[in-house]
């Protein structure tokens, strides 16, 4: 179970990952060891998974954001379409879903002519029986930060 100093010190990684032990510390009225032991057994914990920067996809080349539904045929090609996708640069983020299709794929790539590349390869994968892609024309939100309700903790 968290405490609100967990908490805390979790609202402010999400936001700034970058932030110095010792400021984390004065920010949760802790001393530095005190601090960077919360932080420790977070992390220890699988709470904290890690720290990133976040990119600018456009200043990096990437121009295009896309979803890709995809409909796998079987539970038994499953496991190579898994490894497939993380062994695809472009690919971000992979989501077993229900509903329409088995996958939702959020991809980055450079252009129109990467993304019919990248379609093709898929496309080309055992097992795979159908794509539909949606383009991204603008994103109006784009966030890793969750909202942290004390009484929801498992």
């Amino acid at each position: 179970m968290f405490d609100d100093i967990d908490l805390k010190i979790l609202e402010i990684v999400q936001k700034q990952g970058r932030t110095r032990r010792n400021e984390l510390a004065d920010r949760v009225g802790l001393s530095l060891p005190a601090a960077s032991e919360r932080l420790r057994k977070l992390e220890e914990a699988g709470i904290i998974t890690g720290y990133y920067a976040k990119l600018n996809p456009r200043a990096l080349g990437k121009d295009i954001t896309a979803f890709i539904l995809v409909t796998v045929d079987s539970s038994k090609h499953y496991s190579s379409f898994v490894d497939h996708v993380q062994d695809t640069e472009d690919i971000l983020e992979c989501h077993a879903i229900t509903g329409e299709g088995t996958h939702l794929l959020k991809i980055r790539t450079e252009n129109t002519s990467s993304l019919e590349k990248l379609l093709a390869k898929i496309q080309s994968w055992m097992g795979v029986v159908k794509t539909t892609t949606s383009v991204v024309l603008s994103s109006t939100k784009e966030t890793t930060v969750m909202k942290i309700h004390p009484h929801k903790q498992h």
